[in-house]
């Protein structure tokens, strides 16, 4: 190999390198803990490793997450459920989560073994002996979904920079570490009362 060559090697390798480390650097990773203060461009969090200051981005979205219950599971809600499919395919919800506009709509798996997540609008309620019978439609079809008293049920309602009261629990689901080493994200998801989202 001669000179030239190797130097042009050394040169991509190094190029590659920082390539993969700034990657690695904008990775997202998620910050929990309790408000510690704010203002209109930052919040500070108390985490386990000490105070994080993060920093919003143009349009961050704030929301308030906090318990609802099956009253506010109405038809042309959109709700996002977490649930265990059952023996006749309908699908027993473990955790029922009310969204104030669509998003990700569809059906597929959820994060515990064997469990699905359906992204739905409701078209029908009624009650059951088992529990609160919905069906949900959503582009590719629909899902009977029972939501039993064991269920959790939560709702995302849209909050602002005023809803950062010292204390408040908060989680920050996509930090973002840029170049000059601040954190930034584009949401914010901030408990009601006592909840820890």
């Amino acid at each position: 190999m001669d000179n030239t060559t190797s130097k042009i090697l050394t040169a991509a390798a190094l190029a590659i390198a920082v390539s993969m480390s700034a990657a690695l650097a904008q990775a997202p990773e998620t910050v929990r803990g309790t408000v510690v203060g704010a203002d209109a461009a930052s919040v500070t969090v108390k985490t386990d490793k000490g105070d994080v200051k993060v920093a919003l981005a143009d349009k961050a979205v704030i929301m308030t997450v906090g318990k609802a219950t099956i009253a506010d599971i109405k038809p042309g809600t959109f709700i996002g459920a977490g649930a265990m499919p059952q023996p006749d395919g309908s699908q027993k919800a473990i955790r029922v989560m009310i969204f104030p506009r669509p998003t990700n709509e569809g059906h597929g798996p959820w994060t515990q073994p064997g469990t699905t997540m359906t992204n739905a609008t409701v078209d029908t309620t009624v009650a059951s002996v088992d529990g609160q019978v919905v069906m949900v439609k959503y582009k590719d079809g629909e899902k009977k979904i029972i939501i039993g008293p064991d269920a959790t049920i939560l709702a995302n309602i849209p909050g602002s920079s005023e809803d950062f009261k010292p204390g408040a629990n908060i989680t920050i689901p996509a930090v973002t570490k840029k170049a000059d080493g601040t954190l930034e994200t584009a949401r914010v998801n901030i408990g009601r009362g006592d909840y820890k989202p």
